[in-house]
C-alpha cells in the first residue's frame, strides 16, 4: 500500500519542480530568481532561519548562500506563502540535488526553524553543527533570529 502511495506522489513531485536561475541574494534565507519569460520571484527557503542582514554573521549567512547558488540554475519546491507574498520553497542545486536549507544548517549559518518544520533531522544536523562550534555557532550567544526581531520591535 505505501509503495502504490509513493509511486502516485513520484509524478506529483516531480512536476512541483520548478526550473529556474538564482539572480539574487537578498540574506542568508532569502534568494531572487528568474523563471521562464523573464519572470522574477523571489524565494524564502523553507525549514530554515538565517541571521538578520543587521545581526552579527548575518553577512555571513548571507555570503553563504551566494556561494552556493547566486548564478546557478535550481530547482525548488513552493510549500507555502509568508506574509510578505514571498514563494516559501525547498531549493535544490547542483547535480546531486544538495539541499539548500540544509546546507547552511550543517555549515552553521541558520538555525533549524522548527515552528515551520517537522524534519527533526534537521534539529540533528544544527545540535551537530553547535557541538562542532560552526559558523556562528563560534559565538555561544548567538541569537535566533525570531528573538532578534522581537528585540527591535
Amino acid at each position: 500500500m505505501r509503495v502504490a502511495i509513493l509511486l502516485l506522489l513520484v509524478p506529483y513531485f516531480i512536476l512541483a519542480q520548478i526550473s529556474a536561475k538564482v539572480i539574487g541574494v537578498s540574506d542568508g534565507d532569502s534568494i531572487t530568481v528568474l523563471l521562464d519569460g523573464n519572470v522574477q520571484k523571489k524565494l524564502r527557503l523553507a525549514e530554515v532561519d538565517c541571521p538578520e542582514s543587521g545581526q552579527a554573521f548575518g553577512k555571513n549567512a548571507k555570503q553563504f548562500t551566494s556561494d552556493e547558488v547566486f548564478g546557478k540554475e535550481i530547482t525548488f519546491v513552493q510549500t507555502d506563502t509568508d506574509r510578505y507574498g514571498r514563494t516559501i520553497a525547498k531549493v535544490y542545486y547542483d547535480e546531486d540535488r544538495k539541499y539548500l536549507s540544509e546546507e547552511i544548517i550543517i555549515a552553521g549559518w541558520g538555525w533549524w526553524y522548527y515552528f515551520y518544520s517537522q524534519d527533526e533531522v534537521l534539529g540533528d544536523m544544527e545540535q551537530q553543527a553547535r557541538h562542532e562550534k560552526k559558523g556562528l555557532w563560534a559565538d555561544p550567544n548567538a541569537i535566533a533570529p525570531w528573538e532578534y526581531r522581537k528585540l527591535k520591535k
